[in-house]
This record gives structure tokens, C-alpha cells and sequence, in this order.
């Protein structure tokens, strides 16, 4: 076996990322990289900028803002701004050398990063907008046990209405857990997220899909 051979890993979740993107999965037209309606629909962006702005622009001092799993950027172009920094990371290469080419600005740094994997830079203010969801609970509990070393984390997942069991198990991809009748709760078991503060910002109900889009705020620090 050659050295190579051992030290190289799997990618599994890259993958299916990358096949997401390459095949437009999520929508869009062929060869153009497209995070999902929930990523462009007003009746959802909107909103959500609504509530993420002011936080943001509160700050006394522009925080460094980590953007994990940016997607096509379509969301987070409109948040730099209120940034001192902003790093926005995606797992898919391509779609990180894309948005390099098509967004530019002074504070604004982008990294091909598994969440999962490998070590989140330093930074003020976590986004999760619509990304563990589509992750199982192993990449889950490796991606929060990170989480703590930020002051606030912003999360949005797409939750069923009603009651339901949260944080079923699923395989990494496209899908999510909403055909389980289920959702991503951080506060339940298996992951058990602590937080200083815990708050609802918003919930807005996604045109064309079942369930709501749900943005907590948690403060760490």
C-alpha cells in the first residue's frame, strides 16, 4: 500500500455535495451553482435578513463572522457589510471557486472547509443557515462540539410544525429530515448543545414545502 493510499480519507459527504451541485438537485439551470429555493425565495431571504442585519450591526466592534456552509452566497452576500471579517466555507470546491470569482470585497475571505472534519477559524458569530440538516447526526455531534468556541451562533433549520421527534438519523445528502417528520433540535439528545441564552428570531413558512424555517440565537460567551 502506498503512502498515499493510508493517509488519504473518504469524502463521502463532499461527494454528495459535489454531485448536488453538478447535477442541480437543488434547482437551478444546468451548470449554474444554486443553493435551493430557500436560498432565493424573498418570502424567506428577506425575512431573515430582517432579523440578522441588526444583530449584526449592533456590535461595537464589526465581528468576524464565520459563515459555515455558505453555499452560492446568495444569502450572505447581503450580511458582509456588518462584518469587521467574514469567512464564508463550503465543502465543495467548485462552488468555492466559483463564488470567489463572483464576490468581492475587502473583509470578505472564502475557504473550501468540511465543518465536520476539519477546524473552524476563529470568529465571533457563527451562521448555520439550512446545513445540518442535511447531515447526519455523526457529522452533527463533530461539527458542535466546535461550536463553543464562538461567542453567538445563528441557526435556521427546516423543522415540521407541530410536535415531532427531533434529530432522527439520516444519511449525509440532499435530503433531510422533514420526510421523517423530524428535525434538527440542538438542545435535544444526541447532541445536547448548551448555551448561556437561547432565542427564536424568526419562522417563516417556506412557499412550496412542508414545515418552517426556524432561526435561533444562541449566545455562548
Amino acid at each position: 500500500m502506498s503512502k498515499n493510499s493510508k493517509t488519504k480519507k473518504p469524502w463521502p459527504t463532499k461527494d454528495a455535495m459535489v454531485q448536488i451541485y453538478e447535477n442541480n438537485l437543488w434547482g437551478g439551470n444546468k451548470s449554474e451553482f444554486y443553493s435551493g429555493s430557500g436560498s432565493h425565495q424573498p418570502e424567506t431571504v428577506n425575512p431573515y435578513l430582517a432579523v440578522v442585519s441588526p444583530f449584526l450591526s449592533k456590535f461595537e466592534t464589526p465581528p468576524i463572522v464565520c459563515d459555515l456552509g455558505c453555499g452560492d452566497f446568495n444569502v450572505g452576500k447581503d450580511l458582509v457589510k456588518y462584518s469587521g471579517k467574514y469567512i464564508a466555507l463550503d465543502i465543495v470546491p467548485e462552488l468555492i471557486a466559483h463564488n470567489k470569482k463572483k464576490f468581492k470585497a475587502e473583509n470578505l475571505e472564502f475557504c473550501t472547509l468540511d465543518l465536520a472534519k476539519d477546524e473552524l477559524p476563529l470568529g465571533d458569530v457563527a451562521i448555520l443557515r439550512q446545513v445540518l440538516q442535511h447531515l447526519s447526526n455523526e457529522e452533527i455531534k463533530s461539527v458542535v462540539e466546535k461550536l463553543y468556541g464562538f461567542k453567538y451562533v445563528l441557526l435556521t433549520e427546516h423543522i415540521p410544525e407541530g410536535d415531532f421527534e427531533p434529530n432522527m438519523n439520516i444519511i449525509s445528502g440532499q435530503g433531510t429530515r422533514l420526510k421523517k417528520q423530524s428535525g434538527v433540535v440542538l438542545s435535544a439528545s444526541p447532541f445536547n448543545f448548551q448555551a448561556r441564552e437561547e432565542k427564536q428570531l424568526l419562522s417563516v413558512r417556506s412557499p412550496g414545502f412542508k414545515g418552517v424555517l426556524v432561526t435561533t440565537l444562541y449566545k455562548l460567551k
